[in-house]
């Protein structure tokens, strides 16, 4: 059995399937009298069997015939005559009249083909006169069927030819125009357009209110928290629902030391004891996406804190060292100062003044899409929302705005707000400004009484000097009362880096004695990373400052504020 590579026996499955079912068999009333213990201290006579069997195996392996190697006269071969393989001179090969690639030629030849191995298998003997008849028939052949290519190819020709002097015609390249398209470069130009805040600029489009709803029976205005079932809480559940099922695999003596193990007592901890535990959990995080380094510095600050502590009677080391992480972890995600949106938006009004957003990140992480989520939910809670387009770079983006609107005015028309325009877009245009077009659209707002002004900023990287100065600059000028930056939920190391230095550019640029830094967070694209939650746990501890919006899909009412201890439950998950 050990060596089946070196010495090949066939017989070594059967033989073994023999022995359990005879060994079986023979002593099945000694297992069911004395248990399990028989097997320990019983004595069993076997061998007599066992080579009975095996010679029965031997034997059976030589009654089997070997397989025996067709003759020449058995194969396909010694059926072909040598007339059939003796190619005819100016006759192409068959093959190559096969493949032909003209459909009807491909036809005319295999029925050629065919009648002529029809008639060369016909006669196995054939005289001398049959010879020169065959060879005739085969020329006739042969004729016929450069006369059918003949024609075929000359059909092909003229229908080729036949639409080649339409295309003359239309020679030359035009240029494509679209609907809504226009090569003049002027018209992309707003500076002179008197249509901003007007209810014109914006009409009301007809669409599909449950695509961009999602889920009807929410409640209007209301910011959902994020939901998560841990693992604890459903092991839980099924412990309630089974508790008189008894645990038939372990026995009295191996419960108990199952129980025991891993049990300190009542010595205290020391960083020995915890080390192990602590490298798992390290990589464990590092597994869901927290930054390498913040994975590092929280086992670090877990151990300093646990180091010395004195163990209860029946605590393990890594229930403990679990449970301080997931303390850590909450923590960190809960901020001391809450922010509280709604409530500010109420304090501006009272003092007659829109109040400001501004949203800033790097490229494609969702910025104006999240933007249309917040406005959506602020017009629901009976807010009126100015976007300003100061995203006067990429191509498309004043557009993707203007539908926006279009689409959360649908939702919400003026007739369901006595009249009142609750969305409005403010646009320049492309090239322009940003920081000034942002000043433009605050004044306007404070004129127009509008509620809250939403600032859509062009994306940038981190490491893009001008871009991130330009920055500096529109928020250091309009001084906005909120700065959010947008960052997606699938990266990691890189979501540290991010943060540390767009809060330094925007230190550095800054004109102020007391810079402008980033004061919340938006985390977007939450519901593609299933238990992969560590971008939470990197952007708040890095920055110390609230998630204060969780982007979970496409509609406008995919909109979460952070349950802190729904994501420590997710990254805590094995």
């Amino acid at each position: 059995v050990g060596f089946q590579k070196i010495l090949t026996l066939t017989y070594v499955d059967k033989l073994i399937d023999d022995v359990h079912k005879e060994f079986r068999d023979k002593y099945r009333n000694e297992f069911q009298q004395k248990g399990t213990l028989g097997l320990l201290n019983g004595t069993f006579d076997f061998k007599d069997d066992f080579l009975r069997l095996l010679r029965d195996a031997e034997e059976s392996s030589k009654v089997r015939a070997p397989t025996v190697m067709k003759t020449f006269e058995q194969s396909q071969k010694s059926q072909k005559t040598v007339k059939c393989m003796i190619e005819t001179r100016g006759e192409k090969p068959k093959e190559k009249v096969k493949n032909k690639k003209n459909k009807g030629s491909k036809k005319e030849g295999t029925e050629a083909v065919a009648a002529a191995s029809k008639v060369s298998t016909g006669d196995k003997q054939p005289s001398t006169a049959g010879d020169k008849e065959e060879l005739t028939r085969d020329e006739i052949l042969q004729k016929n069927r450069e006369e059918f290519f003949k024609k075929h190819m000359k059909a092909g020709e003229k229908s080729s030819r036949s639409p080649k002097p339409e295309a003359q015609k239309e020679k030359g390249k035009k240029p494509r125009v679209w609907d809504l398209g226009n090569s003049n470069a002027k018209v992309l130009d707003y500076s002179n357009s008197a249509t901003n805040g007007s209810g014109e600029a914006c009409p009301v489009e007809e669409f599909d209110p449950d695509m961009a709803l999602g889920d009807r029976n929410r409640e209007p205005g209301r910011l959902y928290d994020l939901e998560y079932e841990s693992d604890d809480e459903a092991e839980e559940e099924k412990v309630i629902q089974n508790p008189s099922k008894p645990s038939a695999k372990k026995g009295g003596l191996g419960g108990m030391f199952g129980m025991l193990k891993g049990l300190v007592g009542s010595k205290s901890l020391t960083r020995e004891d915890m080390d192990p535990i602590l490298e798992k959990m390290k990589d464990h995080l590092i597994a869901k996406n927290v930054a390498a380094e913040i994975a590092v510095q929280l086992c670090e600050s877990v151990a300093k804190k646990l180091e010395g502590k004195v163990m209860g009677t029946f605590t393990t080391v890594t229930s403990t060292v679990k449970q301080a992480l997931q303390e850590a972890l909450v923590q960190i995600l809960q901020p001391q100062r809450r922010l509280d949106v709604l409530r500010d938006v109420m304090d501006a009004q009272r003092q007659r003044r829109p109040y400001v957003v501004t949203f800033c990140g790097v490229n494609g992480v969702g910025k104006s899409t999240n933007l249309a989520k917040i406005s959506f939910w602020l017009i629901e809670n009976g807010f009126s929302v100015l976007i300003a387009a100061c995203d006067t770079f990429r191509a498309g983006a004043v557009e993707q705005l203007r539908t926006h609107t279009r689409r959360l005015n649908a939702l919400h028309p003026p007739e369901s707000h006595g009249g009142r325009t609750m969305v409005q877009l403010y646009e320049k245009g492309y090239g322009k400004d940003a920081a000034g077009i942002a000043m433009e659209a605050i004044s306007y707002a404070r004129n127009q009484g509008f509620d809250v002004v939403l600032v859509d900023t062009a994306g940038r990287m981190q490491d893009n000097a001008p871009l991130m100065m330009a920055l500096a600059k529109l928020i250091a000028v309009n001084a906005p009362d909120l700065v959010l930056f947008v960052g997606e939920a699938l990266v990691g190391n890189e979501a540290v880096d991010q943060l540390v230095k767009f809060n330094k550019a925007l230190a550095d640029h800054s004109m102020a004695q007391t810079p402008r830094l980033i004061d919340g967070i938006v985390l977007t694209k939450f519901d593609t990373i299933d238990d992969k939650v560590g971008a939470a746990i990197s952007m708040t501890y890095i920055t110390s400052k609230p998630i204060v919006f969780v982007g979970t899909g496409q509609t406008y009412c995919d909109l979460r504020s952070l349950n802190a201890k729904a994501v420590v439950a997710a990254l805590m998950k094995a």
